[in-house]
Order: C-alpha cells, then sequence, then structure tokens
C-alpha cells in the first residue's frame, strides 16, 4: 500500500512539473489534461487515507500537492489571469502557499522569454504578479511560523523579483536606445536626400 501510494505520488509530481513545461509552451490543454490526471491520483489516495490517514502526511505527498498547487496557479494565471484557491485545488493551505511562493520563479522563466522575444510589455506584466505574489505572501505574517521553508523561499522570491526587475530595466532601456537610434537615422538620411 505505501509502495502505491510514493509510486502514484511521484507519478503525480512529474506529471505537475510537465505540467509546468505546457503551460510555458503554451499547450493550456496539454496542461490541463495532466493536472486532471493529477487530480485523479490525488483522489485515490484520499481513498486510502480514510483507513491510512498518516499516509497523507508523509513528505512525498506533501511535495505532490505542492507542485500541483504550482502547476494549477500558474496555469490559471496565464490562461485566466486569476488566482485559484486551495478548496478548489483540494489541497492543503501549507501545500498551496509553498506551491504559490514558487510560481513566482516560474513568472521569472516567462518575463525572460518575453524579453528575448522583445516583448516588454510581457515581463512587465510578469513581474507585476511576481510583486502581487510576494506582497501577499509577506502579508500573512503568522504563515512564516507555520509554514516550514516558508522564509526562505520569500528569500529567494525577493532575490528573483529584484533580478528580474534589473533584467526588465536593461532592455527597456536598450529597447529605447535602440528606437532613438533608428529614429535619428530615419532623420539623417532624410536630410542626406535633399
Amino acid at each position: 500500500m505505501h509502495e502505491d501510494v510514493q509510486r502514484d505520488m511521484r507519478r503525480a509530481t512529474r506529471l505537475s512539473k510537465q505540467a509546468i513545461l505546457f503551460t510555458h509552451q503554451q499547450r493550456f490543454a496539454d496542461a490541463g489534461k495532466l493536472l486532471k490526471e493529477v487530480n485523479e491520483l490525488f483522489a485515490k489516495l484520499r481513498k486510502v487515507a480514510k483507513n491510512y490517514p498518516d499516509m497523507i502526511y508523509s513528505g512525498i505527498v506533501d511535495a505532490a500537492f505542492q507542485e500541483y498547487a504550482e502547476a494549477q496557479t500558474l496555469l490559471h494565471l496565464v490562461e485566466e489571469n486569476s488566482f485559484i484557491d486551495p478548496e478548489e485545488l483540494g489541497v492543503p493551505a501549507i501545500s498551496y502557499v509553498l506551491g504559490l511562493a514558487d510560481v513566482i520563479g516560474e513568472f521569472r522563466r516567462r518575463a525572460l522569454d518575453s524579453l528575448r522575444k522583445g516583448d516588454v510589455k510581457t515581463a512587465e506584466k510578469c513581474l507585476q504578479t511576481m510583486e502581487q505574489i510576494y506582497v501577499e505572501l509577506m502579508s500573512m505574517d503568522e504563515a512564516y511560523m507555520l509554514v516550514p521553508g516558508l522564509r526562505r523561499k520569500s528569500d529567494v522570491a525577493r532575490h528573483i523579483i529584484e533580478t528580474t526587475r534589473g533584467d526588465i530595466t536593461i532592455e527597456a532601456r536598450r529597447s529605447t536606445l535602440e528606437e532613438c537610434m533608428k529614429n535619428l537615422e530615419k532623420i539623417v538620411r532624410s536630410k542626406k536626400k535633399r
């Protein structure tokens, strides 16, 4: 029984990670299918937990819930521009909060992908989402005492946000400079023709 739960939770974690990749690739339907499969694995876990409640509190289950919360939150934010709450996900609040903290790193990835494509506006929106999540995490003072690992994840998130802000600022200035140079080039060309 224990081995089955471990196998299922490893699969749930793997599928959630894959759903995150699909979300980054804009393959939302594929991500949704994988997350539905993960939800089915959790339904199976809940049935087992009725007879073996200690199963729900093992580390591998926590990791699976956390990865699932991260994947679902990312998908909702990217696809629908809205948050999903832990009750709707059916995950413990602690797993939800830790998964939410990890979403900040996924939005850094989206911001960098946008910058590579020259899309500074989307990168700025990603930064706004990252900051919004961080502010929400920081507003939960008591959570730092109740959620193991949240302080460390918040510190990492703050660093990620500051680094991303720097990357976006540099790219925005570079884009502005490039645009100014193109305009100057047009002016010089038009004066040469006269």
